[in-house]
């Protein structure tokens, strides 16, 4: 124990520093039109950042004079303002395809990358395309780049004999900072030269670094700013026009508003009442025959946005809010379902969020869900009841991040689900440690998590889980060793989402990199990790992987890569089987895999992508093998299409089919599988505020069983004729999105939307790719929605003027 605490107090204590840039700007009275001209006399005054160095591939080398880049920064009572020059000797080729707000395309790009409080850890991020087209995202070293996060604020471009400009302004409401008079900000610009595929940054972001956020330069100047009252609505009103073959065309008019107000400088208040997310991205469901539910994406702005401190120790899983219902009522005789939602509605919401000038983050998320029922009719004499298959819930996450040292923290989590009743609670909370040396060479993370589950007539469940991990962070050669515990009642499934238990895990990775380009190489690296699984009753082994890639970019920027995994051993899984009885298991046996990729380069016209892979168990005919093929051809600046066509075959798996509650008998099958998806994503763009985008997925997967088998107690499978269901499965979907979108305002945005979807679940079908399309796009299986909605950003501030 000595020597842990010691090995912390190294970690916490190590120094060392880099030699940082410096900008000074200056306060203007004069009003800056937001055009890309610069004839504001604000701006020949101004400080100038310039020298920029590349950031990658060639990391470190000197901006060339021909292509340099030149920044300038002022700023007044209600923002800070960028003036942006990127020269080009060749204006002419200057790549500016327009593209939706958060995709650039394929175009040429400025950033300016934001830190309020200078302390390393989180950048707020404003980037501007050649074409005009906006993107934001909020950087943290945990997370990455988190696009979902979107602001308010305003950037124009101009195209000139001498390459491009930008003007960029930036409202103190779309950053988190101090309410020090004098302000000493964290910032960096970046810029993206896309026909050299080369990006360069003002300070120096050494590669050899594995940490982005504390290596900007420094903005100075900002003093004694009067910021305006961030208190913003914005109200919305949704049409809807529901129709499919069985229902006549059913109109649904909604609306309400969201909320965003600022406590004070640092922490911000977001609500939603009366929630309407009927134009979110639809799910790409798919064919789950494994043990485990699917998980899906969040598409829901409010739980994407701004949510970085709550994703901390991974046991928030927004989407159990509003998700499926948690209870099945039972049946009596000649009962059947005629109605079960299967969604629980959204009251309403609301986050708190903000960080003080100490570095302490304080996050409060807080939902309520209404109660919900399902209608249960009998057959014989045509009563209906309720049952109740969601009570009234409230959903909260609490957190305690305090930053210190520029690139460290620990954290305190706490997640609680409360439904109304004899529902079941879920309470859960973590403590989170992720310490840095001084100059980010090694780096020490852990945790600590308890769980405590009640109601739904069970007894109290309390279980814990601990992780721990070290490695070395800098330089071409890395590695790293990690271990983890999860007790047998650990349960996080009421907020997070939990796939396995009652394990513990041990594991060692390392990694090779090219720092600079080389005569071949522009990006070169190699990456082998080792992971090993145990039951914890047991002691048996469920993991036992090896895995190698290869990733690599050529001077012609084309990406080539590829790798294996292997598990040279059997393994046992006890998850499969599908019962409470824990020490039933089925016997895994040995196996490798292969895959390689190619990519080319996307700033040509026409690009695609090529991955193949294969995989063979240490089992007579157990094979798997795939192909995914991507085309996308750029027509225009204006108008791209993109098709994805993915297809892989398993032949011989095994995997559950049923089980006899008397004998205790549990059932496996031999099945092969198909599955075939086929995407198009295609987009038109008028402009950088206006632009029409097409979504379209055909999903079918299918497997058909060959043999039932009886699960042995030592794993093992015997042959059985005890099991005579049709198990055989063919899941068919198809979703198309036809959108509308213009940004008619700030922050205001007209959206039309066209969605027709099905989906089809058989156990007698065809196995045919045809036959199955034209099924699921049958005019009496689609549903027909058409939708629009509108939503205005309202500043309190104009409301006052």
């Amino acid at each position: 124990m000595k020597s842990f605490f010691s090995l912390v107090v190294v970690f916490i204590c190590c120094f060392g520093y880099s030699q940082k840039k410096s900008l000074t700007t200056q306060f203007t009275t004069e009003k800056i039109t937001i055009d890309g001209k610069f004839d504001e006399g604000a701006w020949l005054k101004a400080d100038v950042a310039k020298d920029f160095v590349m950031w990658m591939p060639d990391n470190g080398k000197a901006e060339p004079k021909e292509t340099r880049t030149e920044v300038r920064v002022t700023y007044d009572n209600e923002a800070v303002y960028f003036a942006a020059t990127m020269y080009d000797n060749e204006p002419t080729k200057i790549l500016k395809e327009l593209s939706q707000r958060d995709n650039s395309g394929t175009a040429d790009r400025v950033g300016v990358f934001i830190n309020g409080y200078n302390d390393g850890q989180q950048e707020f991020s404003f980037i501007l395309s050649a074409a005009g087209v906006q993107e934001d995202f909020l950087f943290t070293e945990s997370n990455g780049e988190d696009s979902s996060w979107n602001a308010i604020w305003e950037g124009k471009t101009q195209i000139t004999d001498f390459g491009w400009t930008a003007e960029i302004k930036i409202p103190y409401a779309a950053l988190r900072f101090s309410s020090e008079k004098k302000q000493t900000w964290g910032i960096n610009f970046i810029r993206d030269f896309k026909r050299a595929r080369a990006f360069y940054s003002w300070n120096l972001i050494d590669n050899k670094i594995n940490s982005r956020g504390n290596q900007e330069g420094v903005l100075n100047g900002i003093e004694n700013i009067k910021t305006p009252t961030r208190l913003f609505l914005i109200p919305y009103s949704s049409f809807y026009l529901n129709s499919n073959a069985n229902q006549k065309t059913k109109g649904d008019l909604k609306g309400g508003v969201d909320i965003k107000y600022g406590i004070n400088d640092a922490f911000t208040l977001d609500a939603i009442l009366v929630p309407d997310f009927g134009q979110t991205t639809f799910d790409n469901v798919i064919l789950n025959l494994g043990p485990f539910e699917q998980q899906f994406n969040e598409n829901r702005p409010f739980f994407t946005e701004g949510t970085e401190l709550f994703s901390k120790g991974d046991l928030f899983y927004s989407r159990r809010i509003g998700g499926s219902p948690t209870i099945y009522p039972d049946l009596f005789s000649n009962e059947s379902f005629t109605e079960y939602p299967a969604k629980v509605n959204l009251l309403n919401a609301l986050k708190i969020s903000g960080r003080t000038k100490n570095g302490l983050g304080i996050g409060v998320l807080n939902a309520v869900t209404e109660k919900t029922e399902a209608i249960i009719t009998n057959d014989i004499t045509g009563t209906t009841r309720k049952a109740l298959i969601e009570p009234l819930a409230n959903y909260n996450v609490f957190v305690l991040d305090q930053r210190f040292r520029k690139n460290s923290s620990v954290s305190f989590i706490n997640t609680n689900v409360t439904r109304n009743g004899d529902g079941r609670d879920g309470n859960v909370s973590a403590l989170l440690f992720d310490l840095n040396t001084k100059k980010n060479t090694y780096n020490l993370s852990g945790d600590y998590k308890y769980s405590f589950v009640n109601g739904l007539g069970v007894e109290n469940k309390k279980g814990y889980s601990s992780s721990i991990n070290i490695g070395e962070t800098s330089g071409k050669f890395q590695y790293g060793a990690g271990a983890e515990y999860i007790s047998k009642e650990f349960d996080k499934d009421d907020m997070g989402i939990q796939f396995q238990s009652n394990y513990h895990s041990f594991y060692s990775n390392g990694s090779y990199r090219i720092l600079n380009p080389t005569k071949t190489f522009n990006m070169f690296n190699i990456y082998v990790n080792l992971y090993s699984e145990f039951d914890n009753r047991s002691g048996r082994i469920q993991q036992g992987m090896m895995n190698f890639n290869l990733n690599s970019m050529t001077k012609k920027n084309n990406y080539y890569g590829g790798g294996f995994n292997a598990r040279p051993i059997k393994t046992y899984d006890f998850y499969e089987p599908r019962t409470q009885n824990q020490s039933r298991f089925l016997k895994i046996p040995e196996v490798i895999n292969a895959y390689f990729f190619y990519s080319s380069n996307y700033n040509n016209r026409f690009a695609f992508e090529f991955n193949p892979s294969y995989g063979i168990a240490n089992e007579k005919g157990r094979i798997g093998y795939g192909l995914s093929i991507s085309p996308r051809y750029r027509f225009s600046d204006h108008f791209s299409l993109n098709f994805n066509f993915d297809f892989s075959q398993q032949n011989n798996n095994i995997g559950y089919v049923g089980d006899n509650s008397v004998s205790n008998e549990i059932f496996m099958g031999r099945r092969d599988r198909s599955t075939y998806i086929n995407t198009l994503q295609g987009k038109f763009t008028i402009n950088s505020d206006m632009n029409f985008n097409l979504s379209l997925r055909h999903y079918l997967s299918y497997a058909t069983y060959n043999q039932y088998y009886s699960l042995q107690n030592d794993g093992s499978i015997v042959p059985t004729s005890n099991y005579t269901e049709n198990s055989n499965s063919n899941f068919n979907a198809w979703n198309l999105d036809l959108s509308y979108s213009w940004w008619f305002a700030p922050g205001s945005q007209v959206s039309i939307l066209y969605r027709n979807n099905a989906a089809l679940f058989e156990n007698e079908f065809k196995r045919d790719l045809g036959n199955n399309f034209q099924k699921v796009i049958d005019k009496n299986n689609l549903n027909h929605v058409f939708s629009i909605s509108v939503r205005y950003f309202i500043d309190y501030n104009s409301l006052k003027k």
